[in-house]
C-alpha cells in the first residue's frame, strides 16, 4: 500500500517548485495530475536534454521532476479550460501552484475566499516572497531569491571582498528546499484535514524558506545575541576547517576541537610545527597565520592520498573528513548503491536512465518511481475519486493545543544540535506538542556552548521554540522504563545520535515497536542507518561534500569552495518532518506505524536532481562555473557602492532590452553580440564586464529598485544587517517574538509559511526540565510522591 493512495493532486504548476512539490508527493503514491498548457509545461524546454533533440518530451529536468505523475492539457484561458478544471477540483485535496501572486484568483480560485466552495481543499501557493511581495520584490529568478535571503552574500563562508558572492549550486537549488517545504505542509494539511474536516491555503515564500535554512544563526541575531553586520564571513565559525586538494580530487574537513586536532597531529608525518599551538587553540586561540600554517601542512599531506583513503584514516580516529564527490561518484558509492538511492527508469522517448530516488526509508510504505514522467496531454479526465474514511485520529487525554493542522499530535524528541531539533521545531510550528528529553548529565551542546547559564544559551533558543523539555536520565533503568510509558502517549519519535547509540540505550525501533506499535519513528544519520559506511559521523558540510552539491559551488577553473559552512542541517531536518508527516497520514487511515531511516548525504543529493540527469543522460559531469546559468545571461553578482554586490537574472529578451533601457543603452537590445541568449551566451564574459562597469558606485537597493520597476529581476544581496532589518520579513511573521517560562520575550526566526488556521506560536525555548510536571504528572500519570521520588534517585533530573 503506498502511503497517500487515493490522495488526489491537482498541479497547476509551471516551475520547479511546484513540480518537485508534486514529485515529492507522487512518488508516495498520490494521484497528480498535472494540468498542462498547450505546447507543455515551460519546464519542458529547459535542460539537460536527452540525446536526439530538445523537444518536449527530451528534457531531462522534466523527467525527473514529474515521476508517477499524469499530464492534462487544458487551456485555462479559455471557459472551456476553466469549467473542466472546475470538476476536477470537486473531489481534489489538494492543488499545488507557483505562479505569480493574483494569478490564481484569475482562474477562479481566490485564495481569500476559495474555501467556501470547496472547504476540504488544500491550496498550495509557492512564490518568491509571498502573495503579498511588495512591488519591489514582484520579479524574481532563484539567483535573486537566495541573494535576497542572506545565502548569496555569504557563501562562500569565506569570502573574500573582491570576489563576487556566488549563485549557490546549480540552477534551482532555492525552487528545490522551497519544493520541500510545500510538501511538508501539504502533509500536514491532509492530516489536518482527516481530523478537522477542512482545508487550509498555504502561502510558501521563497525567501522565507532560505532564511530559514539559517536560523540556527538567524534567530540569534535577529534576537540581538549575535553580532550582525557587512562582513560575508559572519556565518562562517572561522578556523582551518575546508576544502582541501587531494590527489584524486577534494576532500572536506571539519576541525573545531581539541580531539580534531590530535587526530590530525596521528595522521601527519611531520608534526614538530604542532608543538607551537595550544591544544584548544582552535576555540581561544585562532589567527590567520595559525589557520594558513595548519592548512599548508594538511595540503602537503593530502597530495600523496586519495580522497577515499584520506577518509577512511581520519574517520577511524575521529575527524570529521569527507570527500567532495561529483555527480559522477555517486551512482559508483557503495553506500548509495547499497541502499538502492539510485534506480533505473525507462522513458519512452529519453531511454534507459540512472534517476535519483529519496533519502528517506519508509518500512511500511516506501516511496517509489513507478512510472516515468507522463508524456505530453497523456492522460484523460479521470473519474471522480471515492472519498477514503480516515481511521480517528489519535486521541490524547491531555494535550497542550494552539490550533493548527498538527493540533493534537505530540512529537518525542531524542535529538542534540541542530538538524534532529528542526524536525521538531517545524512540526512544533505546525501545532504538534513536541517534547524534549534531556538530563543534566548529557546537556545538548547548544545549551551549555559559550555561556553560564544553560537556560538562556542563544544557539539552543535559536533552533527550539515551541517546545517542551522533561528530563529523563536516558542510563538509567527506570529512566528508559519511564521513557517507554511515555512513547505509549506519543505519535512520532525522533533521534538522531550517534550511530549505534540508540539500540544501546534499549530504545532501537524494535524495542519502541513492542511498547507502541503504532508510533511513527525517525532515525537520522549522515548515511543512513545501514550500509557499509553508516557508521560514519560527519557535520553539514560534509554532507553536502558527499552529495555532489559542493563540487558545483564556486569560480570556475578553481578549487571547488562549496556553500556555506551553515548549510544543510535545516534541509535534512525537513526532509525528516516531512517523511515523518507521510507516516503519520498513513497512520490516520490504518492504524499502522512505521521505520523511517534518513540519510543528510541523501537528502543533499535530492536538491541536484538537473544536474546528475545531465550526467545519467549525456555523461557530463558539471563542474563550478561561477555564477553563470545555462538558460539566462546576463545572471551574476555584479559590484556597487560600499562593497555592495547586485544580483540580476535576465530570462528573455523582454527583460535583456528592459536592462539596456535602464542602462541608457537601448541600442545594445539590437547589438548582434547581445541580441539573443545564444549571442549572449557566446559574449558572456564581454557582457558581464559591461554589466560590472555600470553598476560600480551605484547604490545596490536603489539600483534593484530601479531595475524591478522596468521589469527585471534584481536583488541586492543582502547581509545581516539587511536580513535583519527586512520589513517584509517583519510584516509576514517570519520575524515573530516568543517568551519563554522566566517571562523573557525576544526574536526568532518563524516558519517559512502562512497558513488560514495556523498554529499559534508565542513560546520561547524551554528551560531544562520545565516541562516536568506536566509531562510526569499529566501524561503519564505519576503520583506527586514518586516524581519526588525519582527526582531524588536521579531518574528524572
Amino acid at each position: 500500500m503506498s502511503a497517500l493512495q487515493n490522495v488526489k493532486i491537482i498541479e497547476l504548476s509551471e516551475g520547479v517548485a511546484g513540480e518537485y512539490c508534486g514529485k515529492l508527493l507522487s512518488d508516495f503514491g498520490a494521484e497528480v495530475i498535472k494540468i498542462e498548457r498547450p505546447g507543455g509545461s515551460p519546464t519542458r524546454q529547459l535542460g539537460p536534454f536527452a540525446p536526439g533533440g530538445t523537444g518536449p518530451e527530451h528534457s531531462g529536468l522534466f523527467a525527473y521532476l514529474n515521476t508517477n505523475k499524469s499530464s492534462l492539457t487544458l487551456d485555462l484561458a479559455t471557459p472551456a479550460g476553466h469549467q473542466t478544471l472546475a470538476g476536477l477540483l470537486q473531489d481534489a485535496d489538494v492543488v499545488i501552484d507557483d505562479h505569480a501572486p493574483g494569478w490564481l484568483a484569475g482562474i477562479g480560485l481566490d485564495p481569500a475566499t476559495y474555501l467556501a466552495t470547496y472547504p476540504k481543499l488544500s491550496l498550495c501557493a509557492i512564490t518568491p516572497f509571498g502573495q503579498n511581495a511588495p512591488a519591489d520584490r514582484a520579479h524574481a529568478e532563484d539567483l535573486t531569491v537566495l541573494h535576497a535571503s542572506g545565502w548569496g552574500y555569504h557563501t562562500p563562508s569565506a569570502g573574500e571582498a573582491h570576489l563576487p558572492p556566488l549563485k549557490g549550486a546549480g540552477r534551482f537549488q532555492v525552487s528545490y528546499e522551497s519544493g520541500l517545504d510545500a510538501a511538508l505542509c501539504i502533509a500536514a494539511c491532509l492530516y489536518g484535514c482527516r481530523a478537522q474536516g477542512r482545508g487550509r491555503f498555504i502561502d510558501v515564500s521563497k525567501q522565507e524558506v532560505m532564511a530559514s535554512r539559517v536560523d540556527y544563526v538567524l534567530a540569534q541575531m535577529v534576537a540581538g545575541d549575535m553580532e550582525v553586520g557587512t562582513g560575508r564571513t559572519l556565518f562562517d565559525l572561522g578556523g582551518p576547517s575546508g576544502i582541501f586538494p587531494c590527489l584524486d580530487g577534494f576532500v572536506y574537513i571539519w576541525m573545531s576541537a581539541p580531539s580534531h586536532w590530535e587526530a590530525i597531529r596521528q595522521l601527519l608525518d611531520d608534526t614538530a610545527w604542532m608543538d607551537d599551538f595550544p591544544s584548544n587553540w582552535m576555540e581561544r586561540g585562532l589567527t590567520p597565520e595559525r589557520v594558513a600554517t595548519c592548512r599548508q601542512h594538511i595540503t602537503a599531506w593530502l597530495s600523496k592520498l586519495g580522497k577515499d583513503e584520506a577518509a577512511a584514516a581520519a574517520q577511524s580516529l575521529g575527524l570529521t573528513l569527507a570527500p567532495v564527490n561529483n555527480v559522477s561518484d555517486l551512482p559508483r558509492s557503495e553506500q548509495l548503491q547499497h541502499r538502492g538511492f539510485f534506480t533505473e527508469v525507462e522513458h519512452p522517448v529519453q531511454g534507459r536512465a540512472l534517476y535519483p530516488t529519496t533519502p528517506y526509508k519508509l518500512s511500511a510504505t516506501p516511496a517509489r518511481i513507478e512510472r516515468h514522467a507522463p508524456l505530453l496531454g497523456s492522460a484523460a479526465i479521470p473519474k471522480q475519486m471515492a472519498n477514503v474514511a480516515a481511521l480517528a485520529s489519535t486521541q490524547h487525554k491531555t494535550i497542550k493545543r494552539r490550533g493548527g493542522p498538527l493540533e493534537g499530535v505530540r512529537v518525542l524528541e531524542l535529538t542534540k544540535v541542530w538538524a534532529g531539533p528542526c524536525v521538531g521545531k517545524q512540526l512544533a510550528y505546525l501545532g504538534a506538542e513536541v517534547i524534549r528529553i534531556e538530563s543534566l548529565g548529557s546537556i545538548d551542546v547548544t545549551r551549555s556552548y559559550g555561556v553560564d547559564d544553560i537556560n538562556k544559551a542563544p544557539g539552543f533558543q535559536a533552533v527550539n521554540p515551541q517546545k517542551l523539555s522533561a528530563q529523563i536520565d536516558m542510563k538509567s533503568k527506570e529512566g528508559i522504563a519511564l521513557l517507554k510509558d511515555l512513547i505509549g502517549q506519543c505519535d512520532i519519535v525522533v533521534e538522531n545520535l550517534r550511530p549505534g547509540a540508540i539500540d544501546r540505550l534499549g530504545l532501537g525501533y524494535a524495542a519502541v515497536k513492542a511498547a507502541h506499535p503504532g508510533i511513527v519513528y525517525v532515525s537520522m544519520g549522515m548515511y543512513g542507518n545501514d550500509g557499509p559506511l553508516a557508521y560514519q559521523t560527519g557535520y553539514a558540510p560534509c554532507f553536502v561534500a558527499l552529495s555532489g552539491l559542493s563540487s558545483l559551488v564556486g569560480y570556475a577553473g578553481e578549487t571547488p569552495r562549496g556553500m556555506n559552512i551553515r548549510y544543510a542541517d535545516s534541509s535534512f531536518g525537513t526532509a525528516a518532518a516531512y517523511a515523518a508527516l507521510i507516516a503519520l497520514v498513513h497512520r490516520q487511515r490504518t492504524g499502522e506505524g512505521q521505520f523511517i531511516d534518513l540519510s543528510a548525504v541523501e537528502t543533499m543529493s535530492s536538491m541536484i536532481g538537473d544536474i546528475f540527469m545531465d550526467y545519467s543522460l549525456n555523461g557530463k559531469i558539471a563542474q563550478c562555473d561561477g555564477n553563470r546559468h545555462a538558460d539566462m545571461a546576463p545572471h551574476g553578482l555584479y559590484p556597487c557602492g560600499d562593497e555592495d554586490w547586485i544580483s540580476i537574472a535576465v530570462s528573455d529578451d523582454t527583460a535583456w532590452r528592459a536592462l539596456c533601457a535602464a542602462m541608457a543603452r537601448p541600442a545594445l537590445a539590437d547589438d548582434l553580440r547581445f541580441c539573443s541568449l545564444a549571442a549572449r551566451k557566446k559574449n558572456e564574459a564581454a557582457l558581464e564586464q559591461m554589466l560590472a562597469d555600470w553598476t560600480r558606485g551605484q547604490d545596490a537597493k536603489d539600483l534593484a529598485t530601479a531595475l524591478q520597476q522596468r521589469g527585471v529581476a534584481a536583488a541586492k544581496s543582502a547581509n545581516s544587517i539587511d536580513l535583519v532589518a527586512d520589513d517584509h520579513l517583519w510584516a509576514r511573521n517570519f520575524y515573530l517574538y516568543v517568551t519563554d517560562g522566566a517571562g523573557e520575550t525576544k526574536a526568532t526566526t518563524g516558519p517559512a509559511w502562512y497558513l488560514t488556521d495556523g498554529a499559534a506560536n508565542t513560546d520561547g525555548a524551554p528551560r531544562l526540565g520545565e516541562h516536568n510536571d506536566y509531562v510526569f504528572g499529566e501524561i503519564i500519570g505519576l503520583a506527586a510522591e514518586e516524581q519526588e521520588r525519582l527526582t531524588q534517585s536521579g531518574v528524572i533530573r
